[in-house]
């Protein structure tokens, strides 16, 4: 089975040769403004725009936990936004990530890199603001986009 590559760098700035596809996480709420989108923002304002234009119209489209959305950013560049987190603030009922709706959205990640023979290149996802853990997450990406043999590279940004 292909295992994940942890580096040290910038998700925005995948490595490698071939189509990349970057996947994050968003939330359920329409915003747009804090962690990894901010540096998807700096380079590219395509993934911003249509997420915002994808909640926006949420009524007709399928705008949920666990949706994904493919946004072209450059000839051989894709950003997947996923939304698999349940509004924005830790509080009694906990923190917002939601590991079912990151898992369905890996699956549509891991149909889209195998139609664009595409790589997949993500930071730890879910485990910044939504409050995640690693050792949940991981476990996702290993079935979801593993077992199907798409390289993953996963991003430790320098702080």
């Amino acid at each position: 089975m292909t295992v994940i590559t942890y580096v040290r760098g910038d998700a925005t700035a995948p490595q490698g040769k071939g189509v990349k596809l970057i996947a994050h996480v968003c939330n359920d709420l329409g915003g747009w403004g804090k962690g990894f989108v901010l540096a998807l923002s700096r380079r590219w304002p395509e993934p911003e725009a249509a997420y915002r234009r994808w909640h926006r119209e949420r009524a007709g489209n399928d705008f949920a936990l666990g949706a994904t959305q493919f946004v072209r950013v450059s000839p051989y560049i894709w950003v997947a936004n996923m939304v698999g987190q349940r509004g924005m603030r830790r509080g009694s009922r906990g923190v917002p990530v939601r590991y079912e709706a990151i898992d369905t959205a890996l699956a549509s990640v891991a149909d889209r890199a195998v139609e664009l023979e595409a790589s997949v290149h993500m930071p730890r996802i879910g485990c910044g603001l939504a409050g995640g853990t690693w050792s949940a997450v991981e476990p996702l990406i290993e079935r979801r986009l593993l077992s199907r043999g798409i390289a993953v590279t996963v991003y430790d940004h320098d702080q």
